[in-house]
């Protein structure tokens, strides 16, 4: 989140698309860890989560729409060479990604405890 923040302020959208992403991603895979759950990807992480937080009500489903449009995003970032990312783009995503950050890691700490 630090990273994202960083290149906000310098106006690097594109990186902070890709920082907001991976703060997602990597504590709902520390999240799947902790409950023994398998993904071998991305979109494996995303439809994990979706199965087995989301769908069973464990989390809000905003939280899984929000971190399907981080993937997004962070593809669209990445790799689109027509389209740059908008300051409006990615700067709604900033406090939610910190919101859920909390509440993810908060969730995986428990199922390790």
């Amino acid at each position: 989140m630090k990273q994202a923040k960083l290149n906000f302020e310098m106006n690097c959208l594109e990186v902070t698309a890709n920082r907001l992403y991976y703060a997602a991603y990597y504590v709902v895979s520390a999240l799947l860890i902790a409950n023994k759950i398998p993904a071998h990807s991305h979109e494996g992480n995303v439809t994990q989560f979706g199965l087995h937080f989301v769908k069973t009500g464990k989390v809000d489903r905003e939280d899984g729409k929000l971190l399907s449009h981080l993937l997004s995003m962070r593809l669209k970032g990445d790799y689109s060479d027509r389209f740059g990312l908008t300051e409006t783009d990615v700067l709604p995503y900033i406090e939610p990604t910190e919101a859920f950050i909390e509440k993810i890691s908060a969730l995986a700490l428990r199922q390790v405890e």
